[in-house]
């Protein structure tokens, strides 16, 4: 888990709610606004009304003349109203986006974080422009609309109640349609968009292993795995399409049935005499005016379906990584790092990989971690630097928790070589700058303390090298000589190497043993994982992880000498090891 456990604030339910409370102006504005709007659409019906009752029968070209300026500046208004409603809308969607926006781009990285990577997808981020979106989109707008049906029937009464009986019975019908249309398509939306989000985490696995599934013959296999993902999602999406476009149909086909029929509705009444000739084109109009918010409901429910998908999986992110807290701000970090009985697991169902570790380092010295593959070197170190939180025990720098620091004013004090180094997207001084003020003096003295500064002049833009995708333009010992350099800038308090020289030839080796001497000497605490024996020349002392326990731990030259003992004790005549190692006791000198 992140090291964000600790230095949390209690989950707050409801952010995605607090953030659409704090455009409601916004909402309530364009609300308003479509009441306005709805009620000047009632201007068409009734001209056409006017035209057929009053000018025809009159003979009033006057008249018609007045009718035509009425309508038309009614028109101009209520086309300024959209416009403005419009520009609220879009306002409120940028407002949401801002004020959620770090937050969920946070949230993705502390997810990633927590999981070393393994969940690390930037969806919930297309989730809030889905969102976003959909808050400028045409459904949003007939939501708008919808609630003011009745005005429409009301009016539909006020012609003939067979008019306003015959409006209710269709918007009934279509409301029902716009219910079952939701019914039929969720699920199989929810298992389409899941199993999308599933096959593009797949492919994102596998591309960052393209090279070893193309020499190894695997990627007709991988294909197929993925085609299977495809399918399924394929599969899903095609019965939701079916299902939605069938409704649909047939609420554009009702809709218009229904236009048509009202004219014979209409002609059927005026032949009665109980309504007049312009009442049943009027009537006609305004009953498909009163429908087409439901008919925009049912062919944007896709949208719907996806916004609320999007809603959903928003919600459960920022309540998993609930929003971080400021702690109070500490002195400047000497470097005193202790663990105090250290239990870390992967996650809860998981068997621990730290089981119970203790371990100090001293300010200003450097202590390698050793030990075989699998014993948690790695996970140790992490935990060091606070990117696991402990199921039991604490971290401690300088006697403080280190979830009381706060990370982005420590982030100065650390520096830190993973494993597996990636450079960003931005020039080799931006990377070394940390994506901060590129500050000249301080990137080439941290290159020259990383002894990588004459590499970097070798390129034919030095410095501004610009490097993308990963930096694949560079070699992976070049890659890790920059980011050796990264870690010095800003002459940090304390180094943290994971196998720093695991890509470095030779040359580079030196080169790395010059700067962790240069690091002790400037009085940094330097923290080492390696399997190579040379690196520990370096080192004051020494931590033997076995099993996720300190099997060992002292100084260098005495756990040298247990190591030797304890090996030439295990060895039988013929050199060969003669069974398992028995627990080893700590060493300390």
């Amino acid at each position: 888990m992140a090291a964000s456990g600790n230095d949390r604030s209690h989950p707050q339910d409801g952010e995605l709610r607090r953030a659409s409370a704090a455009c409601g102006s916004a909402f309530r504005h364009a609300g308003a606004f479509s009441l306005v709007v709805n009620v000047l659409l009632l201007a068409p019906s009734l001209y056409m009304l006017a035209v057929y009752d009053r000018v025809l029968a009159a003979g009033s070209a006057d008249t018609l003349l007045m009718l035509t300026l009425i309508v038309a500046y009614v028109f101009a208004i209520m086309g300024g109203l959209e416009w403005a409603r419009g520009r609220l809308l879009v306002a409120a969607s940028q407002r949401f986006e801002h004020l959620l926006g770090s937050r969920v781009f946070q949230a993705v990285f502390e997810r990633a974080l927590a999981s070393d990577g393994r969940v690390a997808s930037a969806r919930p981020l297309d989730d809030l422009r889905e969102l976003r979106q959909f808050l400028t989109g045409q459904a949003l707008f007939a939501c708008f609309d919808a609630p003011w049906l009745p005005i429409y029937l009301a009016v539909l009464f006020l012609f003939h109640p067979w008019f306003g009986l015959a409006g209710t019975a269709c918007a009934v019908i279509l409301v029902a349609a716009a219910l079952a249309n939701e019914a039929m398509t969720r699920r199989d939306l929810a298992a389409a968009n899941r199993e999308a989000l599933e096959a593009a985490q797949y492919t994102q696995r596998n591309l960052r292993n393209a090279e070893a599934i193309a020499v190894m013959g695997m990627l007709p296999r991988v294909e197929e795995r993925w085609g299977r993902r495809q399918q399924a999602m394929l599969a899903a999406q095609t019965r939701a399409s079916a299902r939605a476009g069938a409704v649909a149909a047939f609420v554009k086909t009702f809709r218009m049935l229904v236009q048509s029929l009202a004219l014979g509705l209409g002609a059927w009444l005026a032949l009665r005499r109980e309504i007049s000739p312009g009442m049943v084109i009027a009537g006609s109009i305004l009953l498909g005016r009163a429908l087409a918010p439901i008919d925009l409901l049912v062919a944007g429910w896709r949208g719907f379906g996806a916004a609320r998908e999007a809603w959903r999986r928003l919600d459960e992110l920022l309540a998993a990584v609930p929003a971080a807290r400021t702690p109070m701000p500490l002195p400047a970090p000497a470097g005193h790092l202790a663990l105090e009985d250290v239990v870390v697991a992967p996650d809860e169902a998981g068997p621990p990989i730290l089981k119970g570790v203790s371990l100090e380092i001293a300010a200003g010295t450097c202590c390698a971690i050793i030990g075989a593959s699998g014993a948690g070197k790695s996970t140790l170190l992490r935990t060091l630097l606070g990117l696991h939180v402990p199921a039991r025990g604490s971290v401690r720098l300088d006697g403080a928790d280190l979830a009381t620091w706060d990370r982005a004013a420590l982030g100065d004090h650390l520096g830190y070589v993973p494993q597996d180094v990636e450079l960003l997207d931005g020039t080799i001084a931006e990377n070394i700058a940390r994506f901060g003020t590129v500050d000249a003096d301080r990137v080439v003295a941290a290159a020259q303390a990383a002894g990588v500064h004459d590499l970097i002049l070798r390129f034919p833009r030095g410095y501004d090298t610009p490097l993308v995708a990963g930096a694949t333009n560079l070699s992976a010992g070049q890659q890790q000589r920059i980011a050796i350099a990264r870690a010095l800038y800003g002459e940090p308090a304390i180094l943290a190497l994971d196998e720093p020289n695991s890509n470095l030839d030779d040359a580079g080796e030196q080169a790395l043993m010059a700067t962790l001497l240069k690091s002790k000497r400037a009085g940094r605490t330097v923290v080492l994982v390696t399997h190579r024996p040379q690196l520990l020349n370096v080192a004051d002392r020494i931590a033997v992880l076995a099993d996720g326990r300190i099997a060992l731990e002292g100084t260098r030259e005495a756990v040298r000498a247990a190591l030797t003992e304890r090996m030439a004790q295990l060895r039988g005549g013929n050199g060969r090891l003669a069974g398992a190692p028995a627990p080893v006791e700590k060493v300390r000198a």
